[in-house]
């Protein structure tokens, strides 16, 4: 009624009047006023259109304007698709201007389509209910979702539970997202995909986690390697493989059997219900290589096997497939020593190995390599005999004596007290120099401790009287003797002093008297005589001596002939009691007097002499 009241009006204003047209007496501007009536603007609205025209490039529609709008065709196709439109078809379109420059209404099927899924999307955010969309493009820090109309933004931070290299998979395929935020002014809708994988994974862990039970065997994605192991989700559930159980190998990293992404079969070999840790493994899903190791590997027995790893106290050998034991540095070389392992062996070097000891409980199994070769040593005391002389360089000088070459890479020593018989070790070993050629006197030979004592000294006799060249005393001067000594010079911490022409040795502070007053050595002066005992004598001819331990000694040689100090006699009384026999003297005479004790008086006797 209100679009053909336009029409006449602006048809036969000039000849028909309103009444003609209405029969009631109006205004033209009344009429007008009437036929818009609650509807001041349309502008900014969602209307229903039907559809007049179709061409290839615009649709056009009859809104109930005065003018006809015309629409893109392409805003009327989805994903690309064809348009699927027809003459006669209704469709809701926005009008965005009443009448353009070509007197068209200006109309639109996308912001129509918006504006519906807006009061739809504004609906469900309120319900917290989960929308689908599409994503289509790439933004600065995120990416553009299609929600039926609507074009809302994923953050990069809000795609996945974890961080993913490559999302081209997700695009063009439909999604399930939960919109965090909406703002209609401003046309911004945000969306996670993340927070619905969380709510998902959430409802799956409570499900999974109820039916665990260890020995399970279950499928994992690797999600994370570290040093110690890799965490594996389990969908919905995280678990710790450890290092030691990706395989019965030796395995130095993670990262050199896993990766992150990689999907593998896990057993569960602990559970824990409280805390929900749960533990995992791989090579439990095979069997134990070290099952039958004892009957397997025999104590003594040689091997071949491959050098797996080296560490500063030794190499690991594999001997099989998740079998390694250690060969110690001590038991790589019979005359390496104190070598690192890596100057000797590499790693992935095929080898030759003896089984020295094998514990299954603690699953180790001790090698030895120097045992696969002849033991120099063995051969050294096969050769020669103790008591031989042999010849040899001078391969190294310590403070505490040489090292001489006596055979295929093994050394003998000559301890600085074996060089001279005459001299100090210290001035003695002053004369030789290293890479001259020594002749020596083998003394002593162990085969097991890998040692060879030898001597300088030894080639020639004694110069003291009544020596004896292998014995540790010095010349007649025997360990515990008593012997006569001259003082030779007084030090702070004792008295130095000679026995014989040949041999010295020392007094030290405490050992100058059993009186510790008497512990003095100012009080001894050059060239007296003193009595000492002989406590150490080495090759040298060096004595220790003590005077003190001479009196003691001299003290209970007394008391053990003449009495017991335990039975109440002096040392004065048992000395008496000697001098007595011997001389016809009687005791008290000899012996210190002992003052008498006066006798109690009486009481009648004190009276007389008061």
């Amino acid at each position: 009624m209100a679009k053909s009241a336009v029409r006449v009006a602006t048809k036969t204003l000039d000849t028909i009047s309103v009444k003609e047209i209405t029969g009631e007496n109006m205004s033209f501007s009344d009429l007008l006023d009437e036929s818009f009536k609650g509807v001041k603007s349309f502008e900014g609205t969602v209307v229903e259109g039907t559809v007049v025209g179709v061409d290839d490039e615009f649709v056009t529609l009859d809104v109930g304007l005065k003018s006809e709008g015309r629409i893109p065709l392409r805003e009327f196709s989805n994903g690309g698709a064809a348009a699927e439109i027809k003459i006669g078809d209704k469709v809701e379109v926005f009008i965005e201007r009443m009448e353009n420059k070509d007197g068209e209404a200006g109309l639109s099927r996308e912001k129509a389509r918006r504006e519906e899924s807006w009061v739809l999307l504004e609906k469900q955010h309120k319900a917290n209910e989960r929308v689908t969309g599409v994503i289509f493009g790439r933004v600065k820090g995120g990416f553009t979702v299609d929600l039926t109309g609507a074009v809302a933004f994923l953050p990069g931070s809000q795609v996945d539970i974890r961080p993913v290299r490559d999302i081209t998979p997700l695009f063009g395929t439909p999604q399930p997202f939960l919109i965090l935020k909406m703002d209609r002014a401003r046309g911004n809708i945000v969306v996670s995909r993340r927070a619905v994988l969380e709510e998902s994974r959430a409802e799956a862990r409570t499900e999974l986690v109820a039916g665990l039970k260890e020995g399970q065997e279950l499928q994992g994605v690797v999600k994370n390697i570290t040093d110690y192991g890799a965490f594996i989700d389990l969908g919905g559930v995280d678990g710790l493989l450890h290092v030691t159980d990706i395989s019965w190998k030796r395995i130095n990293h993670p990262s050199e059997v896993l990766q992150v992404g990689q999907t593998i079969n896990v057993k569960i070999i602990r559970f824990n219900e409280e805390s929900q840790r749960i533990s995992l493994g791989i090579k439990q899903l095979d069997a134990d290589p070290w099952q039958g190791v004892g009957e397997r590997f025999k104590s003594g027995q040689k091997y071949k096997g491959r050098v797996t790893n080296i560490a500063d106290y030794g190499a690991f050998i594999e001997l099989e497939d998740g079998i390694e034991g250690l060969v110690h540095v001590s038991e790589m070389s019979w005359t390496k020593k104190n070598i690192h392992p890596g100057k000797i062996l590499s790693t992935s070097q095929e080898v030759e190995v003896m089984v020295l000891d094998v514990d299954v409980t603690k699953r180790r199994i001790s090698l030895g390599l120097k045992q696969c070769g002849e033991n120099p040593w063995i051969k050294f005391a096969e050769k020669c005999k103790v008591g031989s002389t042999i010849e040899g360089e001078i391969r190294n000088i310590t403070e505490f004596g040489l090292f001489v070459g006596i055979g295929d890479q093994i050394d003998g020593m000559v301890h600085m007290s074996d060089l001279s018989w005459t001299e100090s070790g210290e001035e003695a070993i002053k004369k030789f120099k290293k890479g001259d050629m020594l002749t020596v006197k083998v003394l002593e030979i162990d085969g097991e401790k890998e040692r060879v004592s030898l001597g300088v000294k030894q080639l020639t006799e004694n110069p003291v009287k009544g020596a004896k060249s292998e014995a540790p005393a010095a010349g007649s001067v025997e360990k515990g003797a008593v012997v006569t000594c001259t003082v030779k010079a007084v030090t702070t911490g004792g008295i130095e002093v000679t026995v014989g022409d040949k041999l010295t040795g020392f007094i030290k502070k405490g050992d100058l008297s059993r009186e510790r007053s008497e512990q003095r050595s100012d009080r001894f002066a050059v060239g007296e005589k003193v009595d000492a005992k002989v406590i150490k004598a080495d090759r040298s001819g060096k004595l220790d001596l003590s005077i003190k331990a001479r009196e003691i000694d001299e003290d209970k040689a007394a008391m053990a002939e003449y009495g017991s100090s335990d039975s109440g006699a002096s040392l004065g009384d048992i000395l008496g009691a000697a001098l007595q026999r011997k001389t016809g003297v009687k005791a008290e005479a000899a012996a210190a007097p002992k003052k008498a004790k006066k006798p109690k008086a009486t009481k009648e006797e004190g009276t007389e002499e008061a």
